[in-house]
């Protein structure tokens, strides 16, 4: 298993960045947080649910950030939500938001900062702000720090951190189906990336395997519930050190994944995939003795990906940069990050194409990009929508393409998921410009970069302004062109 993670591992240095882009920028939550913010879900009404994560308690605990009138979150106001049963309080867990709207949290590697590997979990409706309890898949003892993801169909799939197992959730049965054959090695420390058409591609971290100069990787077919591998990363990105870690993973809309390492005795190795010709290409190292050992990524409007590294493995001094698909720039790094180490930051990114940044303290951080996003990826023009007036408190169908953007948009491995990879819906005022935020639900597909039509319920909400409004569908922080309706 990996080395235990605690607060203060080590004490590092903060490396110069230099060159870094003046365009870009960190903002602190006007209305900052009362407990220590940890792992980040965006409800797919626009809110940010957080979870409480702290050395001596609140790991049960949920909080909700809210945009203020006019969209802000930077204005926005917490409100906290239900708490997990008394006897599961995670850290470094799977979670995701499903296509009814509901979150599942499963595992931990630790419950109530105890190593335990805990096999429990639980799922959380918005709607009614209640918690329940989740079984294990049949025989396992340990979720742990666990990877997930919702596939293409709208699936949820977990791994078991301390085995090759993997399984299928039926959501409303709330039952498992085993699946995952032909996985090479043990899923630790390994992330989960979801490409275009469905598969699911991992980098091995070896754990177990006894192979210090392993590079390889394997691909998840949903169709056969197998594995197959993926071919050589080039360069390692995992650390056969002692901590077997590996970064982020993103894909690109250009259809590549930015693979992120960590080396643990110089410098984290990149390396790029093609989804398209199944070819990976080495990327460039990070500088210095950065690397990325656990870490978040995000997404950017404009196809550039934030990411943290850190020096070492686990030690302090975090610096920030953007990938543009050939460089690694520099940019602006937060106010705690001289005593942050890239695992301690989680990133989502929200719908208005900004990055919420948290790192286990009261201190929450909000990302500007300077990059504009590529037309062609926002979703495209309505489809069809149940009427051009509606009516506040009713439920309407809206259809379109491109309603789930072209990746998850996040990504950090095991212990943190938090994918955006389903389509928000903002309404605007035309009269006060006032922002309200629809809660959609049952969407006819999870699928990225799909190109074919695809449906969303959409909740109006009933405290709504009424008169001429303007429509906007939003993926990976793409908003879609304004379509006018009516409200009554």
């Amino acid at each position: 298993m990996k080395l235990l993670r605690m607060l203060g591992f080590a004490t590092g240095v903060l490396l110069a960045a230099a060159g870094m882009a003046s365009a870009q920028s960190w903002q602190p939550l006007a209305h900052q947080p009362s407990f220590t913010a940890g792992h980040v879900l965006l409800l797919t009404d626009g809110t940010v649910m957080v979870h409480h994560e702290d050395p001596n308690d609140g790991f049960s605990d949920w909080w909700k950030l809210t945009p203020d009138i006019n969209g802000s979150y930077v204005n926005g106001t917490w409100t906290q939500l239900a708490s997990l049963a008394s006897d599961y309080g995670p850290l470094f867990f799977a979670s995701a938001v499903l296509p009814d709207g509901r979150v599942i949290v499963e595992g931990g590697e630790q419950n109530f900062a105890q190593y335990v590997w805990t096999n429990k979990g639980a799922i959380y409706d918005p709607t009614h702000n209640v918690w329940t309890p989740m079984n294990p898949p049949s025989g396992w003892s340990s979720i742990g720090d666990a990877q997930s993801v919702v596939l293409s169909n709208g699936t949820f799939m977990v791994a078991n951190c301390c085995s090759a197992q993997a399984a299928l959730l039926n959501a409303s049965t709330l039952t498992w189906t085993a699946t995952g054959s032909g996985k090479f090695d043990e899923n630790d420390e390994e992330g989960w990336t979801l490409f275009p058409g469905g598969k699911v591609l991992t980098v091995d971290a070896y754990v177990n395997i006894g192979d210090p100069n392993g590079k390889n990787s394997e691909i998840y077919n949903p169709t056969t519930g197998s594995w197959t591998s993926a071919g050589s990363t080039i360069v390692q990105l995992w650390d056969s050190h002692g901590s077997y870690e590996v970064g982020p993973a993103m894909l690109r809309p250009d259809g590549t994944v930015f693979a992120t390492g960590a080396n643990g005795a110089g410098a984290g190795h990149t390396s790029i995939y093609n989804s398209s010709t199944g070819t990976w290409t080495p990327g460039p190292d990070f500088p210095g003795n950065l690397d990325i050992a656990d870490g978040p990524a995000a997404l950017l409007p404009d196809g550039n990906v934030l990411v943290s590294a850190s020096p070492g493995i686990f030690q302090n001094g975090t610096v920030f940069f953007e990938w543009d698909g050939s460089n690694l720039n520099s940019v602006p790094a937060t106010p705690n990050s001289p005593g942050n180490s890239s695992w301690y930051g989680r990133m989502l990114v929200l719908p208005t194409g900004q990055v919420l940044y948290t790192d286990g303290s009261r201190d929450v951080e909000i990302y500007t990009p300077a990059g504009t996003a590529n037309p062609n990826w926002a979703p495209s023009a309505v489809l069809s929508i149940s009427s051009p007036i509606i009516s506040r408190g009713s439920t309407i169908m809206l259809s379109g393409r491109k309603f789930n953007g072209y990746s998850q948009a996040v990504a950090y491995g095991d212990d943190a998921q938090a994918a955006t990879n389903y389509p928000i819906v903002r309404l605007t005022n035309a009269s006060t410009g006032h922002v309200f935020y629809c809660r959609t639900h049952d969407h006819s597909t999870m699928a990225v970069a799909y190109p074919g039509p695809a449906y969303t319920h959409v909740d109006i909400p009933s405290n709504m302004e009424t008169g001429q409004t303007y429509l906007e569908v939003v993926a990976n922080g793409i908003a879609s062109p304004r379509y006018n309706i009516g409200v009554r």
